[in-house]
């Protein structure tokens, strides 16, 4: 049984934010865009700056809103946080807002009215509005069930035809849809016309999972608390009211605007002051995601990949979407201990090719991204393996096999003064110093011929120095005695 109640959770929120995507895009866009020409409003159309932004409030009053959350019940900490956002409105130019309910009209029982929807609210300009929504939002007394469906299906007729306007939906909503419907199949065939708009879907106490799963319907903002509800609200009506969008394409090796996942900073270009800090990412068709910054300043772009990735002297057109491009493509590199390594902690240094700079510090055996091309890599095992040209291929992982170390415990019998050698041929390589102050050294090493030279402290004559010849081998572990 709890399954099955699961699943029908799981269908109805998708009913729900399917349907949210449906009424936003059968009611956004410009009123008399040509069919030829209709496009998102962040996908590279250019608009009036004086154009009007109409926004529809669809507000949750189902029964559910009775529930509580946080310091009360749902249905009066959203009025009372609507009532304060609606009041800092007045005075936002080129704004007209409206208001549609749902659950409000009918009780949920003993039958479900599953067209209880009404348009509480025309459009008219926020001056003359806010309070009027604000008024009716506080009078509601929830009652009924949750139509999304039909709502967004109806709201449809509440934008009036007027030229030089965008439409946008702001549903707020504790609940799923409960009477079924399947939005999914119109909403998918306006699409093919090219005609969408993301929606703005504010869930209070919804699982923060939708956002995952009904990503594709556009933003999706998970409301945990009422300080959030305040910060979501403000958001939304940014990026709603702001024609000024940027989306950054990170292009792979055959530019394609493929890469992602990524951390980037805006910096202000002229005072070096950080302005943005995103993680790049790419939406549910693949697409870079839409930013909102601030037209009115020159940036530079540093994108943090392995190295860096820069652009300088970046304006932003206003009232357009801008499109920031920049060649980022990437690999991965992994090097492994091939065998039981007794040293578990082992680390390596990506640096630049010819060695001038150290890149990272990355873990043996943790594969990371990097820029396509060729790096030198210093493993700091002992002695050290140094690699020349280690190559990074697009959308590839490089994986390197080194020796696993073997182990040698060297008993000094006192304290003194002593190094180990690396044996190469007619030639000593220093590895190592043993530790001053100890009178036993545990010592990790690779396979190979070495030597130790060792002269007690209590013994300050050159001709007392103890030396002692040995070989390591991989995941094995020898005693070595200097006295």
């Amino acid at each position: 049984m709890i399954k099955k109640q699961k699943s029908n959770s799981r269908f109805r929120a998708f009913a729900q934010m399917t349907a949210v995507l449906l009424c936003f895009i059968s009611i956004s866009g410009f009123s008399q865009v040509k069919k030829n020409e209709a496009k998102d409003f962040t996908g590279g159309k250019k608009f009036d700056p004086n154009a009007t932004t109409r926004i529809l409030f669809i507000f949750d009053d189902s029964y559910s809103m009775y529930g509580n959350w946080n310091t009360g019940m749902k249905i009066e900490i959203a009025q009372k946080l609507m009532s304060e956002f609606l009041d800092s409105l007045k005075g936002t130019k080129n704004l007209e807002i409206a208001l549609r309910c749902y659950g409000h009209q009918t009780p949920f029982r003993p039958t479900r009215n599953c067209e209880d929807s009404k348009l509480e609210v025309p459009f008219a300009p926020v001056e003359t509005n806010a309070k009027i929504v604000k008024d009716r939002i506080n009078k509601l007394a929830p009652t009924g069930t949750t139509p999304i469906a039909y709502s967004l299906e109806q709201c449809a007729a509440d934008f009036p035809e007027k030229n030089n306007v965008r439409n946008v939906v702001i549903l707020i909503t504790d609940g799923i849809e409960e009477c079924g419907g399947d939005p999914c199949a119109v909403s998918k065939a306006l699409q093919s016309k090219n005609i969408f708009l993301r929606p703005f879907v504010i869930g209070i106490g919804l699982d923060v999972k939708f956002a995952d799963v009904f990503g594709c319907m556009g933003k999706f903002y998970d409301v945990s608390n009422e300080a959030n509800f305040k910060n979501v609200l403000k958001l939304v009506m940014i990026e709603a009211l702001n024609q000024t969008t940027v989306q950054v394409n990170l292009n792979n090796i055959t530019k394609k605007p493929l890469e992602t996942d990524v951390t980037m900073t805006f910096y202000e270009q002229k005072t070096g002051k950080i302005k943005y800090d995103y993680v790049h990412t790419l939406n549910h068709r693949g697409n870079p995601d839409t930013l909102v910054l601030d037209p009115g300043l020159t940036y530079k772009l540093v994108v943090h990949t392995v190295p860096n990735v820069v652009k300088e002297n970046i304006t932003i057109e206003k009232g357009k979407h801008n499109t920031i491009v920049l060649d980022a493509p990437q690999g991965m590199l992994n090097i492994q201990v091939n065998g039981n390594s007794p040293n578990k902690n082992l680390n390596f240094l990506v640096k630049e090719k010819g060695g001038k700079g150290t890149l990272n510090v990355q873990n043996i055996g943790k594969a990371e991204k990097y820029i396509v091309g060729k790096y030198d890599v210093e493993i700091l095992t002992l002695p050290r393996i140094n690699l020349k040209d280690v190559e990074i291929k697009q959308s590839s992982t490089n994986v390197l096999k080194i020796p696993a170390a073997g182990q040698v415990l060297i008993s000094k019998g006192a304290e003194g003064f002593g190094s180990i050698y690396l044996e190469e041929g007619k030639k000593l390589t220093w590895v190592c110093n043993l530790l001053n102050g100890t009178q036993n050294d545990i010592i990790y090493l690779q396979p190979g011929k070495y030597r130790s030279e060792f002269r007690l402290a209590t013994q300050p004559e050159s001709e007392k120095t103890i030396e002692k010849k040995f070989t390591i081998e991989s995941e094995k572990s020898i005693s070595l005695k200097l006295f």
